[in-house]
Parts: structure tokens; C-alpha cells; sequence
């Protein structure tokens, strides 16, 4: 039977997010949970997303931490991590691809007892989401992650990751950007847990609407895959 006391912490790392942090976080307010622990982390933000943050936001969630220097979405996850009380721990972007309402999806093999970490695949069931060249290289880097951790993931690199939140803060997180991806999925592989996979929505953002993820990326996140597939 399905634990229905519990707390779920929601990480949310925020980076130049001004336009869309109060809409993310109404959005994750509304989730039909009844114990949530909110956590934003302000990497430093430089468009004045941290007004907003004080203003509208604070009040609104369980807790806002700043970095006094940009740390990265990785560097952001890990603070965030170091501060999750809750009994399961996920991520949420603040931009808004991805939709908080399907929390529970990617929760609830978890609360089924069917494993202790769960992915949000955007690749699930035969229809790809996204833009072509992001759907090649995320395939591309997801496979390349499978060889080694004898996964069977579809989807390595989407936002959407929910843990026990033992096994996450367990994990010594060393990437500080999206390098990040590759090395939870080596090292709770590692740990032992397998990885269970859900379907999930995706309504991606181009570059010029703030993507911040690029080809710089990939080349680090191929690097991270060899670098801790020793754990």
C-alpha cells in the first residue's frame, strides 16, 4: 500500500529566472500533496530575479537560499539537497517545461515500494519530445550512459529525478553544471538502486527564451559519463 504521510521536498535550482519563478511556484503550490517542502536556490541570478524572489516568492515557499557566486544547475542541486527535510526529494526546473502536476507520477512507483529512485522520461512510449537536435543528443548521451551503468533509461538527462531522500543526500556531488545528469544517474547506480522510469509532458523553450543548456554541455556531460562510470 501506497505511504500517503509523507513530505516531498521540491528543489527548485534558479538561474536568471524573473519572468517565470512566481509562475513555477504557484504552479507547484497547486499540486494536490498535502506536505510540501518548497526549496529555491538563487545561483546568483543577475536580472533581478532575487527582487522577485523577496518580494513575492519568500513567503510563498519553505525556504530561499542564495549563493553568494553562480554555481551552476549541479552546484544549486547540491545546496538544495544539503537543505531537503522531506521523506522524497525531486526536481523542478523554474522554467516551464515541465509540469509539476505530474509529480506524482514520477512519486509513485516509489511509494509503491518498486524503487527508491524514479525518472520522468520525456521519450517514453514512442513519442519524442523536443526539439530534433536536442532529441539526438539526449539519446545519444542517454545510451552512451546506459553502456556503462547497464540501465535501461530512456531519457538520462530530464529534469524530472525523485529520490529517497537518504540516497540523494548520500551522493557526494562534485559537477556544478549539467554535468550533474550523468553523474547521479553513475552513482546511485553505484549505490545499487535501479532506476524505474515513467512517462511524462514536455514543453520545451528555445535558446532565445532562455535555454540554458548548449553544446559546451554535451561535450562535459560525454566526459562525466567516462569519469564516474567507476563510481
Amino acid at each position: 500500500m501506497s505511504d500517503t504521510n509523507y513530505c516531498l521536498s521540491i528543489v527548485i535550482p534558479c538561474y536568471n529566472e524573473k519572468d517565470n519563478i512566481e509562475t513555477i511556484v504557484k504552479k507547484v503550490l497547486e499540486v494536490p500533496i498535502e506536505n510540501k517542502e518548497i526549496i529555491v536556490v538563487n545561483d546568483k541570478s543577475t536580472d533581478g530575479t532575487e527582487i522577485v524572489l523577496e518580494e513575492k516568492i519568500k513567503p510563498l515557499v519553505s525556504k530561499v537560499v542564495y549563493h553568494e557566486v553562480n554555481m551552476g544547475k549541479g552546484g544549486a542541486l547540491r545546496t538544495g539537497f544539503q537543505h531537503a527535510t522531506g521523506d522524497y526529494v525531486i526536481i523542478q526546473d523554474a522554467d516551464l517545461e515541465y509540469d509539476p502536476m505530474e509529480y506524482t507520477k514520477v512519486l509513485q512507483p516509489i511509494l509503491d515500494g518498486k524503487t527508491d529512485v524514479c525518472y520522468g522520461s520525456r521519450f517514453m512510449g514512442g513519442v519524442s519530445k523536443g526539439y530534433k537536435l536536442n532529441q539526438m543528443a539526449n539519446k545519444f548521451l542517454t545510451a552512451l550512459s546506459n553502456v556503462f551503468t547497464h540501465q535501461k533509461l530512456t531519457d538520462m538527462e530530464t529534469c524530472y529525478k525523485c529520490f529517497k531522500r537518504e540516497i540523494i543526500q548520500a551522493v557526494d556531488i562534485k559537477e556544478n553544471r549539467f554535468g550533474f545528469e550523468p553523474e547521479i544517474t553513475a552513482k546511485v547506480t553505484k549505490m545499487g538502486h535501479k532506476i524505474v522510469e515513467v512517462p511524462i509532458s514536455y514543453a520545451p523553450r528555445t535558446n532565445e527564451e532562455g535555454k540554458k543548456i548548449g553544446f559546451k554541455d554535451g561535450v562535459r556531460a560525454i566526459y562525466c559519463i567516462f569519469k564516474y562510470r567507476k563510481g
